[in-house]
Parts: C-alpha cells; sequence; structure tokens
C-alpha cells in the first residue's frame, strides 16, 4: 500500500460523500499509511530496517469528539486486505473475561491470557478499538499483561480515543496497576492527535429532531404522539433478555422498537453486556426522563455512557426526553471530559441521520 494509493482514495471517497478536505485529516491518512509501510511483512526492505528493532505495532489516535478519528480509522481499517476485527472496547473485554471463566480450570498450568491471545493470532493480523476509553478497574488490572501479550505476537492495534495515553483511567481507582499499560502502549504505539476545532457530528443539523426538554406534560404528550406514530404498525410484546443468570424486561418492545424510563436503563445495575443484548433485538430506542448530572449521581452517568457508545457502535437511532437540553445535562468532575462524547453522539443519534424505521 502506498501513500499516494491511499490518499487519493481518501480524496475520492471525500469528493463522493461531499465531505470537506481537510488537511489535518489527511496528514494522520499519511502516517498510517507509514505506519502499515513499518509493519508490512511483504516488505522485506522495511521488515529488514526494523527487524532488529522493536516494532510499533500500535497506531493511537486522539482528539475531541466530532473531528473525524472515527471516520479516518475506519476509511484506514477497510482499506486492509488482511484478517482483521473492529470491536468495541466494552465487548472486546467481555469476551476475554468470559475466556478467563470458562478456562479457569487450566490457569494452574498455562497463562490463561496468554492462550487467548494465540487463538487471537490464529484468527486476525489487526484489530481496532473505536473510542478506547478504560473506566473499569477489573479491565485496568489487566491490560498491561493482555497488551503485552498481543503486542509481542504481532498483532497490530489501532486506536481511537478522545484521551491521550497518558491520562487513561485518569484518577481512576488504583491506577498504579494501570501504568504499566501505559507504559506498554506508549512504547508500542505511534501516538496522534487530530485538531479541528469544528464538531463535524453537529454541523449541518439545525434542530434535535427527537430530542424533547424539559420533562413536562407537553413533552411527554410530544413524544407519546411520536411514539404511537412509529409502532402503530407493530405488535407489541414483553420481551425477556437473559445475560449471564440476569433477566432483564422490555414491556414497551414493539418488533424492534423498545422505549424505556432512564431509570430502568441507568439506576438498575446493568452494564455493557447488558446494553449489548438490548441493542441486538433494538433497531430504534426510546428513553424518557434523563436528569442531569452531578458528582451525586456518577454511577448512573457511567452506565450512560457506556450505554450511548454500545447504541452508537451498533448504529441504534434514538428518541430522548430530558430535564434540561443536551447542552445544560451537567457532568461529574470525573466524567466531564469524557461526556463531551456521549453528548456528541446524542446527538448524531437523535438527527434526521438517524431515522425512523
Amino acid at each position: 500500500m502506498q501513500i499516494k494509493l491511499l490518499k487519493e482514495a481518501f480524496l475520492s471517497m471525500c469528493l463522493e460523500n461531499r465531505l470537506k478536505k481537510n488537511h489535518e485529516q489527511i496528514t494522520i491518512i499519511e502516517k498510517l499509511t507509514k505506519f502499515y509501510e513499518q509493519i508490512n511483512e511483504k516488505n522485506s526492505f522495511i521488515k529488514n530496517i526494523f527487524y532488529k528493532r522493536k516494532k510499533k505495532l500500535g497506531f493511537y489516535l486522539y482528539g475531541d469528539v466530532g473531528v473525524g478519528k472515527t471516520m479516518i480509522l475506519n476509511f484506514f481499517f477497510n482499506y486492509l486486505n488482511i484478517t482483521k476485527k473492529r470491536m468495541h472496547f466494552n465487548e472486546f473485554m467481555i469476551d476475554v473475561h468470559n475466556f478467563l471463566h470458562a478456562n479457569k480450570s487450566k490457569s494452574q498450568n498455562k497463562n490463561l491470557l496468554e492462550l487467548y491471545v494465540n487463538i487471537l493470532k490464529k484468527k486476525i493480523k489487526i484489530i481496532y478499538f473505536d473510542e478506547f476509553q478504560v473506566t473499569n478497574i477489573v479491565d485496568a488490572m489487566i491490560l498491561g499483561k493482555l497488551f503485552r501479550c498481543i503486542f509481542e505476537n504481532n498483532i497490530i492495534a489501532i486506536f481511537s480515543s478522545n484521551t491521550k495515553i497518558e491520562e487513561l483511567y485518569k484518577d481512576g481507582l488504583q491506577r498504579e496497576q494501570f501504568l504499566p499499560f501505559i507504559k506498554i502502549l506508549k512504547n508500542y504505539s505511534i501516538e496522534e492527535e487530530l485538531v479541528i476545532t469544528e464538531d463535524y457530528r453537529k454541523s449541518g443539523i439545525k434542530t434535535l429532531d427527537r430530542f424533547f426538554y424539559p420533562n413536562n406534560e407537553k413533552t411527554l404528550f410530544t413524544v407519546n404522539q411520536l411514539f404511537r406514530e412509529l409502532t402503530k404498525s407493530k405488535k407489541q410484546s414483553t420481551k425477556h433478555i437473559q445475560v449471564k443468570g440476569r433477566n432483564i424486561v422490555i414491556n414497551n418492545f414493539f418488533e424492534g422498537v423498545a422505549r424505556f424510563n432512564f431509570d430502568d436503563l441507568c439506576k438498575k445495575n446493568l452494564g455493557a453486556e447488558d446494553y449489548i443484548a438490548i441493542a441486538d433485538i433494538c433497531s430504534f430506542v426510546v428513553i424518557d426522563d434523563i436528569p442531569s448530572f452531578s458528582d451525586e449521581n456518577v454511577n448512573e452517568q457511567q452506565r450512560f455512557l457506556t450505554l450511548i457508545d454500545i447504541f452508537y457502535e451498533k448504529k441504534i437511532a434514538l428518541m430522548a426526553s430530558g430535564i434540561n437540553s443536551l447542552e445544560q445535562l451537567g457532568s461529574s468532575r470525573k466524567l466531564a471530559n469524557i461526556f463531551k462524547r456521549t453528548i456528541s453522539r446524542v446527538y448524531e443519534l437523535t438527527s434526521p441521520k438517524y431515522m425512523f424505521n
């Protein structure tokens, strides 16, 4: 793969989709191509140069919300003609923990993380984590050993994130156990920042057609009216989802359209696995009564952040109501920076881009 070919393909894609040509994004495309060339095993000249020193097997792209990180890395990822896998980080870690649990009887004789990575290596050469962010202490404690195994087995990893590597899991519980992962990621990765002032997810969206506030009778009437319109030709049923012994009940389920109160999704002890299971059977979700966030309800905010990340990954259209506008929902101090991404994504998921079925 040559810089010229990838760059030309990217510019053609921008032209076909009527996207703005952006110098900063094109620079990242060029750096991605150089990154791939230095690890491409078919290129013997490059291979010989880098053989005696540690290869950069990771590409870590960070920047503010809506600057095009995902668009660029999706383009690069789709361009590669090798065995590959794109995963939401939550799904990946669920898979890892499930493997560790299922194989714990073997732990006396084998390093289970190495065993997991050896199996992964047989399936893929590159793995892509979009919107990489660590919030779970259980994940934080094993990431160093896990990614050392991944890179030592020459698996390529690309990341998009809102956070620079050094600030990952900042102020997190027992962060000292996370520091080995930061060191490994920095040693093995090329880190680049994409700086663009405009949030492309918001540009062109003049109204939030399906985000309504404040919570009052008028808002409830509007949401009910639209919900009836959305489900008028669909049959209602009660849906039961089983996730590791937990029974999630969806009373308002209409052939892929589901309606929840915020408390049912984010005040209960639900997590990524539960939200993935919901997303797998839904194409459109309505969330009522989203509150304002502060340090007092940081756990609910964290669940909402995870929920929206998964819905965004699964392309689930939303209609929602909240106590305030999206810009005034507030945040806990701990999640203030990460939550910008969530707000930007709610903008997009409630916009005309994601239409009614």
